[in-house]
């Protein structure tokens, strides 16, 4: 009986040392990519161009009349017929009749009244990467100032991981700070899109205090107005080309690798 108790001492101080709080050596961080998506469709190439001509010759060709034009066909013969004398107007006298050709000029004039938005907007004119409303054909991703040692850096929102969160609920807490709570996103998935880890300077490094490991997720802005977000004054809405403008060198290639610009 002797070897079964040494056994069960040593496994309890096994079971000790296991929940004994391991040192993290690692500081954890949670940052979200929050995007604003296209509003149009990119302005299409020479070739797609001509494709989109010769795929709509094709449809036409291959397509059925409409009731529209079969409605017209009719009118143009019964219209043919009464010149020849050979049909009698049976219409009711003093009553309008609106005829498809009536109503096709009346959809011209309605065209040539309308004029589509312009694709340059005033934000693009005056280079303004704090509005919305530019680069209406592209993915603009959100960029805030933040301190990070004595260092003020342009980052995606990021904050530090809190025992008892997830990493997603950490990235949300950013997001959160630098918007408010009123912001409407839409966060994809639960694990993480990409990571960045970096070492301290050698001067603050420990064996305790290696260095950072971020976390980057994923959303996608659902509301264009955000006169209720409580942004702060450093912040910038720029496309994927605009980053490196910001971004250091590593930080941006750990986030070019998640980033598509479709």
């Amino acid at each position: 009986m002797a070897a079964p108790t040494k056994w069960a001492a040593g496994w309890g101080r096994c079971r000790w040392f296991c929940t004994v709080a391991a040192p993290r050596p690692w500081r954890l961080f949670g940052a979200m990519c929050l995007l604003r998506l296209p509003r149009i469709t990119q302005p299409l190439e020479k070739l797609e161009e001509e494709m989109v001509a010769l795929m709509g010759q094709i449809e036409l060709e291959k397509s059925h009349y409409s009731d529209h034009e079969i409605r017209k066909l009719e009118e143009e013969e019964r219209l043919r017929r009464k010149k020849e004398s050979m049909y009698d107007d049976d219409e009711a006298p003093g009553k309008t009749v609106i005829m498809a050709q009536d109503l096709e000029d009346k959809w011209e004039q309605k065209l040539l009244q309308f004029e589509a938005a312009p694709r340059i907007t005033d934000a693009d004119k005056n280079n303004n990467r704090t509005s919305l409303n530019r680069k209406l054909d592209s993915n603009l991703m959100l960029l805030v100032k933040q301190k990070v040692g004595n260092q003020d850096l342009w980052l995606l929102p990021q904050a530090e991981w809190q025992p008892g969160e997830t990493l997603r609920s950490t990235a949300e807490r950013a997001m959160a700070t630098f918007m408010g709570d009123h912001i409407q996103a839409k966060i994809l998935g639960n694990a993480p899109y990409g990571i960045y880890k970096y070492k301290f300077p050698r001067a603050i490094r420990t064996e305790d205090n290696v260095g950072a490991k971020v976390f980057f997720f994923k959303a996608f802005l659902q509301s264009s107005d955000l006169s209720q977000a409580e942004l702060k004054e450093d912040y910038l809405w720029v496309t994927k080309d605009e980053l490196g403008d910001y971004l250091k060198p590593e930080y941006l290639k750990k986030v070019n690798q998640f980033l598509l610009d479709l």
